[in-house]
């Protein structure tokens, strides 16, 4: 048999292609590292061909890996490897002292910490081996490919930028979790003239801060390490970058000359393992290569032209919209001239003004009919937007020259991101906001435009507008895709410029769906719809949809297209793209106007505003003498932020500062400017300028705390300066110092400190506050001052209108990040995290009383200390809501209420947004106007009053304070308008953004919303309110009554007793629910038909009628149910609908809101939405009688649960039973086909002892079919991974992509996930909320344990007993038990999503000796971040042998990026 005598590794990665040979000495025969532009076959041919030409047609055994390098794999038929493995086995085989290996490739950022030493033969690891794999999954921040784009952005090539950052002395801070973020940083750094050197320093900075933050999760570095990838091979600076973030010395790191080739040489070393079994020729892999492998590509999208035929129609069609442009005369003439200095850009227009009448007397269409277009420029900024214009202005000088022109220039205007800078440096008349430049040149082409659509180079903006008034400008705030360099990005990696293709796109024949995520997200669904044999033409005209799609759903997040008005008209350098205008047109069925040169309309618009403008005349030079200017760094040190200040001076003495994140110190406004008053800096004086020291009248004595020394002193209680400490502050205080203690508060936060902390941050998605509340936390323990920690567990906060919401709920992560805090912080002191109910005063006296005995405290001392500090609590309320109503007296000036959560009057959180508001003359307001004191419960008239009319369960305190207030405001007249911040990331918010933006539609007003993180560039946020003061100063000038109309929320219909032989729809679930659901509900007298399992349409509607930022179980559940009533298969006056819901914190508690939204915005209100609540977790905290659990405001539906209930806990039981030996027989089934077969034959056998109520009937048929999978299972060992997370996602198979199937299919067993415990977790429940005093039931625990005994403990016994009798089911056990598991991993009052359940899932599966688990959940799932990601260095430190992977799911993520971290996951299980 013959021998390999070569071995080849090969790494198709996301942009490269590296290839490395291995004799049988380990030596490097042959390598290679290419790009490859998406032309994988053509390059690795190549690299066949000249390692033929080298070895000739030698034997050879060959392994791939890379996240391209699956289809390649398959196709060579060779074994794929994934690239973190392939980079281990390398690291063992060749530097088996590496602590660690950070790898950074094109779109992936990976780390593989070493904790021992065991390996294989190859280097792979057995069992998880003590290793630790992360891979970023949700972004390509950090990466090569980010690299590329900020060196495209700087001019230079990646080289030079290393080069660049090796030589300089200051690091500005950068955001490097999303390009479009870094972009908007860096412009900002370059047009302020900064030393480029440190701008290519920033820049690696930021990778480094990425990389250690999103990947390290608690883990910390140890040298030495190895370092892999192009980028960290090639790019000294970045190496540098990591030393200096981690504080580690250039020789900790191993950098080998074949650094790049890492994963490819892993691949040989593996190879080598099967150099007898797996042979090939060089010439049978060539040949491989070529074989067509027949794949025809398909796709649901409609072509965007039929035909070329079509396409040039279309082409007439826009050329009545073209504006000419005519030559300059000879001789003197009038111009003026409008400059847009956009982020990426320069587009300069001169106009000539044909008549000497003076156009200020006449109407703008008068006024543009005499006028002509005589010079247009369009130029990069390169960094430098001065010379952008003084070089554009030259060319017009030049071209005027040639001409024989003598210019007078009469009006001068800039708009964009530079207008205040280049009207300084050149001295113009004026400067005007992009969004009143846009709408000026979109009214020239069509007068009574309704809507416009401006997409630039990174930014995208949406104008709505009435009368000749923009009354709504919504602005992508969060990510890029679906913009210009978006385009081009795609374009250039795939070896194509822009234009052509954009011509290819109008050629597809099936455009490609590729989704509406971000460009990491994309490009993976592009590597896959290539294996899948769609070509460069499909996936053009794919990313033109998907363009419009994210303008449409993420940025508009329209819900149907009937707001956009008939006359719309498209701007921007993007639309010169036709394939991305024909897209749109087709999306929302309507014709738009694009001129011939749409680009250049924001430069027009400011001509024409010039136009207007009866100035001097001036000549070109006097303009360009003018921006001659000398800059100077100045520190400012007027507050914490310590910024980085860029002085210009210019020729004519005007002075410029750039870089200022407030204007408190430097400004550009002169000394006479107006400033509005600001209540975020009076209320954060007020929270927390407050006496530290405890007070005098306490007995302090009573006090002791052991010091080292043995004395004995006065306790020192830290409080980090976090999250809700923004609400309860004063009270903590208060308590504290009257409780005898003396207080220390973190300091006020910064970047620098904020940087330091984030290596312990878990979930790289969570928000900002939460990330920031390291950094305070880190501070608190570090100080030896501190004897203690106090991070209460707050579950409710004080409801201050508990008749008109539901509950007062704390979102989890503010509620219970203290549990991720003592997972992942190295604590020298202890935390206190009392549970705490704000709702209930009864309760809170008790809670309060425990903790504060619990610190040697007398109960009477703990008493009187309460009594202190619900009065300094009470007090500040006051203050506040009184500081609010004496703003809002203040005459004629235009009042914002600035709302957000308590953590948002942070300076650093909101980046100084409420001062930049103010300095632009507008008070500023906050949501405290909404609270409810004593003092103004009489006053009707008071906003604490207002009632938010809205879809949603009012269930969480701060939403429901934000949300009372937007009603408030919108009520209001035209002097006080609203506007939110959000964090990005934010659970809640996604819910309430659609329902607070109908309250403002509803009351004819706008809603602006900024979304704020990290990032501390506010450019885009203060062109958004700029906009938004604007043009309400316009239409309050031109039409009061713009903002005057309310129309009144629209619901659904109530079901009712008359309606019970309505058809009830139920979304899918599972294949083990979903069969129980009919027979039952018809058992109990209703007829129910649940739908088929969710699809790609699913997907599709559901990001069209629900906010794209909701969880995706919500996403689907929606797009599942208005696809069923939009498809004529029912009768809707005979149909309904129901939805379970399961309270508590969690977000599904709202899924219900988003549904009603989804059903009335497609005409569905007449259809009745059942909600069905399935758990007590609502649990009602003010001790109300009245039963506001059973949330359900239809009263014609009604479970007689107690009646029914023997059967429905046995039907439940009996299908994880049956899933349990489903899929334990389908990986040892005695035949193919098998299992399925006897699942779906035993789910079907149901329906007759449900029908007969017969619960004995079930387990009967149970212990049945336990026998026969018995004797159709073979006996067999196998690996086994077990599945925990969300419960939609964990239990859908469409929503996790099938997971469980392609497990099964490399022969692991699934361990699955349970159903009964999520709802027998409520017995455990009702006795902690009773324990923790988070609910007001008096029912004795015997009561509720007799009731699990009988209802539950017995039935338990008798399935496990039936069940048993297959001899693979692992057996049900005790909900009480599973609860003790989680002693020391979370609290018990994690009741929110699976809450404390998940983690007992992940302990119970260890205990079974399952130690390989998956943790599903949806992107930014709010739970999750405590309950799995926040606690999982906790759950690696008490079981070392846990091998436990993550993975986030939402209807943009790619099956190649999902399948690729499935890989890393299964290769380190034995199988």
């Amino acid at each position: 048999m013959e021998i390999a005598k070569y071995f080849i590794g090969l790494d198709v990665g996301s942009t490269t292609a590296k290839i490395a040979v291995l004799d049988e000495n380990n030596q490097i025969v042959y390598s290679k590292y290419e790009r490859h532009n998406a032309r994988v076959n053509e390059l690795v041919s190549q690299y066949f061909k000249e390692i033929s030409q080298k070895l000739g047609n030698a034997p050879v055994s060959i392994c791939v890996t890379g996240s391209v390098g699956m289809a390649t794999a398959e196709q060579l038929k060779a074994e794929f490897v994934q690239e973190v493995v392939a980079g281990t086995i390398y690291a063992r085989n060749a530097h088996p002292k590496a602590k660690a290996l950070i790898d950074i490739g094109g779109e992936d950022a990976k780390v593989v910490f070493f904790r021992g030493n065991s390996k294989d033969s190859a280097g792979a690891n057995k069992g998880n081996g003590g290793m630790e794999l992360r891979m970023n999954g949700n972004c390509a921040g950090g990466t090569g490919a980010f690299i590329d784009q900020m060196s495209v952005l700087m001019g230079v090539d990646n080289q030079k930028m290393s080069e660049l950052a090796m030589k300089a002395s200051h690091i500005y801070p950068m955001a490097a979790r999303c390009g479009v973020f870094a972009k908007t940083d860096i412009q900002n750094l370059m047009s302020r003239n900064l030393p480029e050197e440190d701008i290519a320093a920033s820049i690696f900075h930021s990778i480094a801060v990425q990389t250690v933050v999103t990947l390290s999760h608690g883990m910390t570095f140890e040298a030495p390490i190895l370092l892999c990838g192009g980028p960290l091979t090639f790019l000294p600076a970045l190496r540098k970058a990591f030393c200096e973030y981690m504080k580690l010395k250039t020789e900790d790191f191993i950098v080998s000359e074949n650094s790049n080739l890492i994963p490819a040489l892993g691949c040989a070393y593996r190879a080598k393992t099967f150099a007898k079994k797996s042979v090939s020729s060089l010439d049978e892999l060539k040949a491989r290569l070529n074989v067509d492998l027949g794949i025809e590509w398909h796709s649901s999208l409609d072509p965007l032209f039929k035909g070329e035929e079509e396409h040039q129609k279309w082409l007439k069609s826009k050329a009545k919209f073209a504006t000419d442009t005519k030559p300059l005369q000879k001789g003197k003439q009038r111009i003026v001239i409008g400059i847009d200095s956009g982020s990426t850009t320069t587009k300069i227009v001169a106009v000539r003004l044909n008549s000497h009448t003076d156009l200020t007397d006449l109407t703008d269409k008068e006024s543009e009919r005499d006028t002509d277009i005589v010079f247009t420029n369009y130029r990069l900024n390169l960094g430098n937007p001065i010379k952008a214009v003084a070089d554009g202005l030259s060319a017009l000088k030049q071209e005027a020259d040639n001409r024989g022109a003598e210019l007078e220039i009469v009006g001068s205007c800039s708009t964009g991101y530079g207008e205040e800078l280049i009207k300084a440096a050149f001295g113009l008349d004026s400067g005007i906001i992009e969004t009143m430049a846009h709408e000026r040149a979109a009214a020239s082409l069509m007068p009574d435009v309704s809507f416009i659509l401006d997409i630039g180079g990174q930014d995208m903006k949406a104008i709505f507008v009435e009368k000749g008034a923009v009354v709504r400008m919504e602005l992508n705030e969060a990510c890029s895709s679906g913009c210009g360099t978006f385009i081009q990005t795609f374009a250039n990696n795939m070896g194509y410029n822009v234009a052509d293709f954009a011509k290819l796109a109008c050629q597809s024949k099936a455009p490609c769906d590729l989704g509406t995520r971000c460009t990491v997200f994309m490009n993976s669904k592009v590597k896959q719809v290539l294996r899948e044999g769609a070509s460069v033409a499909d996936i053009s005209a794919g990313i033109s949809y998907s363009v419009v799609k994210n303008c449409l759903y993420k940025v508009l997040k329209l819900h149907g297209n009937d707001n956009l008005g008939g006359k719309i008209v498209v701007q921007g350098g993007t639309m010169r793209n036709d394939a991305v205008v024909r897209a749109f047109e087709l999306l929302t069925h309507t014709e738009v106007a694009r001129s011939n040169m749409p680009e250049l309309m924001g430069a027009y618009g400011c001509a024409l505003h010039a136009a207007k403008l009866s100035q001097s005349a001036r000549s070109i030079d006097d303009l360009l003498n003018l921006a001659h200017y000398e800059t100077k760094q100045l520190q400012c040190h007027g507050c914490e932020n310590n910024c980085y200040v860029s002085r210009y001076t210019f020729a004519n003495g005007n002075k410029y500062f750039s870089g200022n994140k407030c204007e408190r110190v430097f400004n550009n406004k002169g000394e006479n400017d107006v400033k509005g008053e600001n209540i975020y800096t009076y209320k954060y004086k007020l929270l927390f300028d407050r006496e530290t020291h405890s007070g005098d009248d306490v007995l302090k004595q009573d006090i002791r705390v052991s010091s080292d020394t043995d004395k004995h002193h006065t306790a020192k209680i830290g409080i980090p300066r976090i999250l809700n400490m923004y609400e309860e502050y004063p009270f903590w205080n208060a308590l504290m110092r009257a409780a005898g203690f003396d207080v220390i508060l973190s300091s006020e936060s910064t970047f620098k400190k904020y940087e330091g902390a984030l290596n312990t941050v878990m979930s790289d998605n969570i928000c900002f506050p939460a990330k920031l509340a390291h950094s305070h936390l880190k501070e608190l323990n570090e100080n030896p001052e501190v004897d203690r920690i106090l991070m209460p567990y707050v579950v409710y906060e004080h409801n201050d209108d508990p008749d008109n919401t539901l509950n007062s709920f704390n979102c989890p992560v503010v509620s219970g990040y203290s549990d991720v805090i003592k997972s992942v912080i190295d604590l020298k002191k202890p935390i206190d995290s009392p549970v705490i109910n704000f709702a209930n005063n009864k309760a809170l006296e008790k809670q309060i009383v425990e903790y504060i005995h619990g610190l040697s405290v007398s109960k009477k001392t703990a008493k009187a200390a309460l009594q202190e500090a619900i009065k300094a609590q009470e007090e500040y309320n006051k203050e506040i809501k009184e500081k609010a109503l004496e703003i809002l007296k203040k005459p004629s000036k235009l009042t914002i209420l600035l709302a957000g959560r308590p953590y948002h009057t942070d300076p650093l959180v909101q980046h100084k947004l409420s001062e930049m508001i103010a300095n632009l003359g507008v008070n500023v307001i906050s949501d405290d106007i909404a609270r409810n004191i004593p003092e103004t419960e009489g006053d009707k008239n008071d906003p604490s009053h207002c009632v938010a009319e809205t879809y949603l369960v009012k269930q969480w305190a701060y939403m429901n304070r934000i949300m009372k207030s937007a009603q408030w405001a919108a009520e209001q007249g035209n002097d006080v308008h609203f506007v939110q911040m959000t964090s990005f990331g934010c659970g809640p918010d996604s819910f309430i953004q659609d329902e607070i933006r109908d309250i403002m539609k509803r009351h004819g007003k706008p809603f602006t919303l900024l979304k704020i993180d990290d990032v501390s560039n506010i450019g885009s946020l203060k062109l958004r309110v700029r906009s938004l003061v604007e043009s309400l100063k316009g239409a309050k000038q031109e039409d009061s009554s713009l903002f005057t109309h309310h129309s009144s929320l629209t619901q659904t219909k109530v079901f009712q007793k008359k309606d019970v032989h309505r058809k009830i729809l139920a979304p899918f679930m599972t294949e083990y629910l979903t069969p129980i659901i009919p027979p039952i509900l018809k058992l109990i007298g209703y007829d129910v038909e649940v739908l088929p399992m969710s699809d790609e349409a699913s997907a599709e509607l559901g990001l069209r009628f629900a906010n794209n930022e909701v969880c995706y179980p919500a996403t689907l559940i929606v797009g599942d149910i208005i696809k069923a009533l939009k498809s004529g298969k029912y009768d809707l006056q005979n149909t309904a609908v129901v939805m379970s819901q399961t309270g508590g914190q969690c977000r599904a508690t709202n899924y219900a809101g988003l549904i009603k939204r989804a059903m009335v915005s497609n005409g569905f209100q007449d259809v009745p939405l059942i909600t069905l609540g399935v758990t007590a977790s609502t649990g009602e905290a003010s001790g109300n009688t009245d039963d506001k659990q059973d949330y359900n405001e239809q009263d014609g539906f009604n479970v007689p649960w107690l009646k029914y209930s023997q059967i429905i806990v046995t039907a439940i039981l009996y299908g994880d039973a049956i899933n349990e030996m489903y899929n334990a027989c389908i990986v040892r089934e005695r035949k193919p086909g098998i299992a399925k077969e006897l699942r779906d034959k035993y789910m079907r056998l149901i329906d007759e002892p449900i029908a007969k109520n017969s619960a004995k009937g079930l387990v009967k048929l149970l212990e049945q079919a336990a026998e026969e999978f018995d004797r159709m299972t073979l006996d067999k060992d196998l690996p086994k991974v077990g599945i925990v997370g969300e419960i939609f996602l964990k239990f859908n198979p469409f929503s996790h992509q099938f997971l469980e199937k392609y497990i099964i299919s490399k022969g692991i067993e699934v361990v699955p996930p349970l159903l009964a415990p999520f709802f027998l977790q409520e017995f455990v429940n009702v006795e902690v909320q009773k324990h923790m005093r988070l609910s007001c039931t008096r029912v004795p625990d015997f009561v509720v344990k007799g009731a699990y005994q009988a209802l539950i403990g017995r039935r338990l016994r008798q399935i496990n007993k039936a069940a048993s009798k297959f001899r693979y089911f692992r057996r049900f056990t005790n909900i009480y038990d599973d609860a003790k598991e989680v002693d020391g991993l979370v609290s018990l009052a994690a009741q929110f999503g699976e809450g404390w359940l998940l983690p007992a899932d992940i302990v119970g599966y260890i205990r079974d000796g399952v130690d390989n688990i998956i943790s599903l959940q949806p992107f930014g799932c709010i739970a999750n971040h405590v309950i799995s990601k926040g606690i999982e260095k906790r759950l690696h430190d008490r079981f070392p042998s846990l091998n436990l992977v993550s993975l986030d799911f939402d209807s943009g993520v790619s099956e190649v990026n999902v399948t690729n971290r499935l890989l890393l996951f299964l290769d380190s299980i034995a199988v």
